[in-house]
């Protein structure tokens, strides 16, 4: 038999390595004059949410020396800068995807460092841009109450805040004179652009758009906070008025481990200089007084509410507290990071400080903090105390 001839392998060119080269762009309006005018309004955003969050960062962990001071006034003092911070920081996410895409060719220039100068700016631009996406993002999963990291949120969101403010501050110093060539109606000096006035109308179209965005957010986001849009409030993780008692709940009873023996077998201990005990009986028969207050969280909702209750300054005097005494207050909470809470001089002294027994004229529900809770002016909800059972005079 014929031995069949041997095929011949097909000829393969040899393999050669990949060559990289940058991204080309073809778009007009990726430059810095469309830059510049969505980096005005970011800068606003970004602004607006760091002196609001650092006000809320104050007055839930106030450095030694200041914790006395902290003003109880205006009542609704919180609930306006929290609102603002969770509006402003939902506003920012629309504008820094927008910023970024204005300038997303510059991250591709070629080579990648030209200078000494050019690797910090870089360098710069890196660490804004990082650490601004990790604020709004994260914030944005906070405010949805979901937390799929391994860190505590609080302190590492205000420990980037403060990372985001000094890049943001470098990044206006690198690019100061190209910022001012383009801040008016037209570029000028020697960046001006060749094509301004071709681009001049579709840059307004972008900018009408972006502009036309932030509004839909914030519009179908603030009424958890400004209750007149509220039945606009489509997009908020919080309706304010949905929850037992109207109002909403962030930690039940059942979350915060506190179980109907332990209300069962409940007293109020105060102590002070002349340290007592109360049944909830006793407690409802001392003087009350009905205020009307806003309860604000720090995930963005608010909503005015009726409470009735006992004045916290006439529990302290009980005791033998003088004017001017701190308050420590602990809860019947399992565990958690404000299961005991510090109260400064200025809210236990304030006459609309309660230990509220009652709310929109019912009884606390177990979710409400049933049954005492603290109710003060100007206060984020993290340290408005539920189920109370122990006062401490300082």
């Amino acid at each position: 038999m014929d031995t069949p001839p041997a095929r011949r392998r097909p000829h393969l060119p040899p393999l050669r390595p990949p060559v990289l080269r940058p991204p080309s762009f073809s778009g007009r309006l990726h430059d810095p004059r469309t830059a510049t005018a969505i980096g005005r309004w970011l800068g606003v955003a970004l602004a607006l949410c760091f002196l609001t969050g650092l006000f809320s960062h104050v007055l839930q962990q106030p450095p030694p020396w200041l914790a006395g001071y902290l003003p109880s006034r205006p009542v609704w003092g919180y609930r306006l800068t929290q609102g603002l911070h969770v509006a402003a920081g939902l506003a920012a996410i629309v504008l820094l995807f927008a910023k970024l895409w204005a300038v997303y060719p510059r991250l591709f220039v070629w080579p990648t460092v030209r200078s000494v100068r050019h690797a910090l700016e870089r360098l710069s631009v890196a660490v804004l841009v990082a650490t601004a996406l990790f604020q709004v993002l994260t914030g944005l999963l906070n405010i949805a109450e979901w937390y799929p990291w391994p860190f505590s949120f609080v302190p590492v969101h205000y420990a980037v805040a403060w990372v985001v403010a000094g890049s943001v501050l470098l990044h206006l110093a690198v690019k100061a004179p190209e910022i001012r060539a383009h801040w008016g109606r037209k570029s000028v000096g020697t960046l001006a652009l060749p094509d301004e006035e071709r681009d001049g109308r579709d840059r307004r179209a972008l900018l009408l758009g972006v502009g036309a965005a932030v509004g839909v957010v914030t519009v179908t986001t603030v009424g958890q906070s400004f209750t007149p849009l509220a039945p606009l409030d489509l997009l908020a993780p919080r309706h304010p008025g949905y929850g037992p008692q109207g109002l909403p709940v962030n930690r039940t009873a059942a979350a915060a481990g506190v179980t109907e023996a332990a209300v069962r077998e409940w007293r109020l201990e105060v102590l002070g200089p002349n340290p007592f005990r109360l049944t909830l009986p006793q407690l409802a028969a001392l003087p009350q007084r009905r205020v009307r207050l806003p309860i604000a969280c720090v995930e963005g909702w608010s909503m005015d509410a009726r409470w009735e209750g006992v004045p916290v300054r006439d529990l302290i005097r009980l005791a033998g507290g003088r004017p001017g005494a701190m308050l420590r207050v602990v809860s019947l909470e399992v565990a958690g990071a404000y299961r005991v809470m510090h109260m400064g001089r200025e809210y236990a002294e304030d006459p609309l400080t309660l230990l509220a027994l009652r709310l929109n004229g019912e009884v606390l529900s177990a979710d409400h903090g049933y049954p005492a809770r603290i109710i003060a002016p100007n206060r984020p909800g993290v340290l408005q105390t539920k189920w109370v059972t122990r006062l401490e005079v300082l």
